[in-house]
């Protein structure tokens, strides 16, 4: 079974690329614009990791992971955040918020699919904790 996967980025050529990449690697990939369309796609479709964005229009990506964390069933879905903002209080913020893993753009293919083979390897940590 594949792992689903939500792509979430304004810039449509990056959420695009990064997704058909991300098909290409055998995963299911859903993608959102904005952070409200990222929220609604979750309700839609149980996503095992989140690929965010923080600069996002509608919803910033820390509000976006703060309603993740606060109001889904499933508190440790695996976020990862991509994103173009690298000072320390973005990182700082987006740990505090509770995101898995920090990412940096421009960042490479492999430096994306190591961080979501991180997250997978740790799903079945998180079904035993959830028992």
């Amino acid at each position: 079974m594949a792992h689903r996967l939500l792509v979430v980025d304004d810039d449509r050529d990056i959420t695009e690329n990064l997704s058909k990449k991300l098909l290409e690697e055998g995963y299911d990939v859903d993608m959102a614009f904005d952070g409200e369309e990222a929220l609604a796609k979750l309700k839609e479709a149980d996503s095992d990791i989140i690929l965010l964005d923080l600069m996002l229009p509608k919803m910033n990506g820390f509000d976006v992971l703060r309603e993740i964390r606060q109001n889904f069933n499933d508190r440790w879905r695996p976020v990862i955040i991509i994103s173009a903002k690298t000072d320390l209080e973005s990182f700082k913020k987006g740990y505090a918020f509770e995101a898995d893993h920090y990412l940096t753009k421009p960042c490479t293919m492999g430096q994306v699919l190591q961080g979501i083979e991180t997250m997978i390897s740790l799903i079945p940590l998180r079904i035993n904790h959830n028992k």
